[in-house]
């Protein structure tokens, strides 16, 4: 049997510094981590294009270092949160509070208040002291202590507000398009050699972050999105042809609605963004559903919301985070499910379900707190040894540093030709009834 070959990617996952680290860490128990001992990891068609699961790429590790870059007794810190709400963010903030304070004796710690609209005066917002009895609790709740907005400011603004405030490091925990405004304000502060460190914990329930592989908060969207789909499960189940239809977050990218039909095997169609489905026709969405009926007499479909754009029509408005405003998938499925089977006399039953803003405000279980926990450490050890522009991140089990340029690549998106989407589409089963998607790609004979 032939050996296959491994390479090394191109990608340049240097992590910039402040200057040399010379202080001896403050830290009375733990095993320093070298930077000279880089992780190794094997990246997938998910991760980068180009490579085909035999490149591997090498990463700094996460953790404590033997010397640091401030004199964290001397320095003070400060946290914002931008962009939606989600699972964990209060946890993130706690940890980063409890670490600074107790492990590394940080002098103060600022909470920037409703996003990155905080550090400009005309807006009014207070700036709150974040101590250890203020976060003790705030694990305990959804959403974010500190409030969030969306929209970009101006990165002079803000570090002129930095510079005011005297803030050594700014902790800044957000999605995508709050990395991409992270990485403008670290380069603002570069060019006017202030020594103050940029360190992002991404956020986003959809899961669509670059080199993170699963994000803070979407274990706790997949619990709640199997109660909205067990009630629709049930709801289907409690009428002759009855049909249980769930909207689910997603904008590009359909890992919640993907992850959660594996974990109740109750879904008989799942609808992402990354796989194109007609409506209409011998692949149609509504005949395959009129074959389901006829044969079991209920149904449950679950959809990301950026599912099926390509049936509606296209709009050019933007939201405030300059992301395209979607058109309402499920308003058109509705509408069409309830007039194709009225146009062939089947009298059907349908119930919607939208439990979006109910996943997103919840408290983090169990899992998704130990996993801030450790977001919220490892980003103030890399801050107080004089890392900048980066992101702390868990990439197939291991804590690693990533630049901001590559978590701003691009949006990671569900592979349709891997073995996990062959698994979801197992599970339903909607490929039983009909092919159901433009395009099919090839599902079998896939390297594992």
């Amino acid at each position: 049997m032939t050996k296959k070959s491994t390479k090394m990617s191109p990608i340049d996952t240097n992590i910039p510094v402040l200057g040399p680290a010379k202080i001896h860490s403050p830290l009375p128990y733990c095993r320093f981590i070298p930077d000279d001992a880089p992780v190794k990891v094997q990246l997938f068609p998910e991760d980068l294009e180009g490579v085909n699961g035999d490149t591997f790429v090498n990463f700094e590790p996460a953790g404590p270092r033997e010397k640091i870059y401030f004199d964290s007794s001397k320095s003070k810190c400060a946290i914002v949160t931008c962009g939606g709400l989600c699972p964990g963010i209060n946890d993130v903030i706690r940890a980063i509070v409890m670490e600074a304070h107790h492990n590394y004796n940080v002098a103060a710690i600022l909470g920037i208040r409703f996003g990155l609209e905080g550090f400009i005066p005309q807006y009014g917002h207070d700036v709150i002291e974040l101590t250890p009895d203020f976060v003790s609790d705030i694990h305990q709740f959804g959403g974010t202590i500190l409030g969030s907005s969306r929209g970009p400011q101006s990165p002079e603004d803000i570090v002129d507000a930095l510079e005011r405030l005297n803030v050594s490091v700014l902790f800044i925990i957000g999605g995508d398009g709050t990395m991409q405004a992270a990485h403008k304000i670290q380069n603002e502060i570069s060019s006017r050699g202030d020594k103050i460190s940029v360190i992002g914990v991404p956020k986003t329930i959809d899961n669509d972050i670059s080199f993170v592989t699963n994000s803070f908060g979407f274990d706790t969207a997949v619990d709640k999105a199997t109660e909205a789909i067990r009630c629709a499960h049930t709801e289907a189940h409690g009428a002759v042809n009855g049909v249980g239809l769930v909207k689910l977050m997603g904008r590009e990218s359909g890992f919640i609605a993907a992850q959660s039909c594996l974990a109740l095997k109750e879904v008989n169609y799942v609808l992402v963004p990354e796989y194109p489905f007609e409506l209409a026709g011998e692949r149609g969405l509504l005949p395959s559903l009129e074959k389901r009926l006829k044969e079991r007499h209920h149904a449950v479909i679950v959809c990301a919301e950026g599912a099926g754009q390509h049936l509606l029509k296209a709009s050019k408005e933007t939201d405030a985070s300059g992301n395209p405003v979607l058109g309402d998938i499920c308003s058109l499925l509705r509408h069409e499910i309830k007039e194709y089977f009225q146009s062939i006399n089947i009298p059907i039953t349908l119930k919607f379900i939208d439990p979006s803003y109910i996943i997103r405000s919840v408290p983090a279980n169990s899992n998704d707190r130990v996993y801030c926990g450790f977001l919220g450490q490892n980003a103030v050890h890399a801050a107080m040894a004089g890392k900048t522009g980066m992101v702390v991140s868990k990439l197939y089990g291991r804590y690693i540093h990533l630049p901001f340029d590559l978590v701003t690549m691009k949006r990671k998106k569900l592979n349709v030709a891997s073995d996990y989407w062959r698994a979801v589409l197992e599970s339903t089963g909607q490929h039983g009834f009909s092919p159901m998607v433009i395009d099919s790609p090839a599902l079998c004979n896939i390297e594992s």
